[in-house]
């Protein structure tokens, strides 16, 4: 049985490779019901080991690393859906663990550059997020499960909004108001519910979310095994520039989407 989160778009290196495999880990542990944060934490320290491994000049042992945290990041969402243990502090710490990874990685990897390089990561995970959210904002969905329950300390919950609400609501703010400030540039004032879905197809879900931290990783591991891990540092502004070109193509939509309805 598949515990996974029905999305506009699949994330193929997941949804082929990781999920599957997590799904073969999911029984003996939904039956010993282990704690999801376990393994939150777990994959944490894995994929900061293999930053401190790359600080080192190591290859092929992170490279495996990030894959075993990328496995075990596609199994705590599923373990906790499984065993009614979604919560709040979860969600949050899934999140910022990752960044804490993704973090240690590229500093790592590259340096004093690694930190920027971190911010433009989010920033591309950040439009995945925002143009899932927008998708089914704009044909009435539900976005979001509720968690199936309330088991949080509430201190440790306060502490988990207080980072994301420093790290990622203003990147989240930016991007936002950015979409939409570039959508009534296109209509001219105040979008309709048409243009809102003109402007929200599937397709855009399609690219941003096959660049999704389980395809990051994957790509990296490959590029560490082939000793060329620069090949990853400079994919990250081409990706940036990927979302771009599809932004202004979504843009032409809703332009084009207008010039039909005032041709009938």
């Amino acid at each position: 049985m598949t515990h996974g989160k029905a999305r506009p778009a699949r994330e193929w290196a997941a949804e082929s490779l990781f999920r599957p495999l997590a799904e073969q880990l999911l029984p003996p542990l939904a039956r010993r019901r282990v704690n999801p944060v376990r393994v939150v934490l777990t994959h944490t320290a894995l994929g900061v080991l293999a930053g401190a491994l790359l600080r080192r000049g190591h290859h092929r042992t992170p490279a495996a690393l990030l894959q075993v945290k990328t496995l075990l990041d596609n199994l705590d969402g599923q373990l906790a859906r499984a065993t009614g243990q979604t919560t709040e502090t979860g969600r949050y710490l899934d999140s910022e663990m990752d960044v804490v990874v993704n973090a240690a990685v590229l500093v790592g990897l590259a340096g004093r550059w690694g930190l920027p390089l971190t911010l433009l990561q989010s920033l591309i995970l950040s439009v995945d997020y925002l143009w899932e959210r927008d998708h089914r904002a704009a044909r009435g969905e539900v976005f979001r499960d509720p968690p199936a329950q309330t088991r949080d300390d509430p201190r440790v919950l306060a502490a988990l909004r207080l980072a994301y609400t420093l790290y990622f609501t203003p990147q989240e703010r930016l991007l936002e108001a950015l979409f939409e400030r570039r959508l009534r540039a296109v209509t001219g004032g105040t979008p309709t519910s048409a243009d809102r879905r003109a402007y929200t197809p599937r397709a855009i879900n399609q690219v941003a979310v096959n660049l999704g931290l389980s395809t990051q990783l994957l790509a990296l591991g490959g590029c560490l095994l082939l000793r060329r891990p620069r090949i990853y540092l400079w994919s990250l502004p081409a990706q940036a520039l990927l979302l771009a070109g599809v932004q202004v193509w979504r843009e032409g939509r809703v332009v084009r989407g207008r010039l039909e309805e005032g041709r009938r």
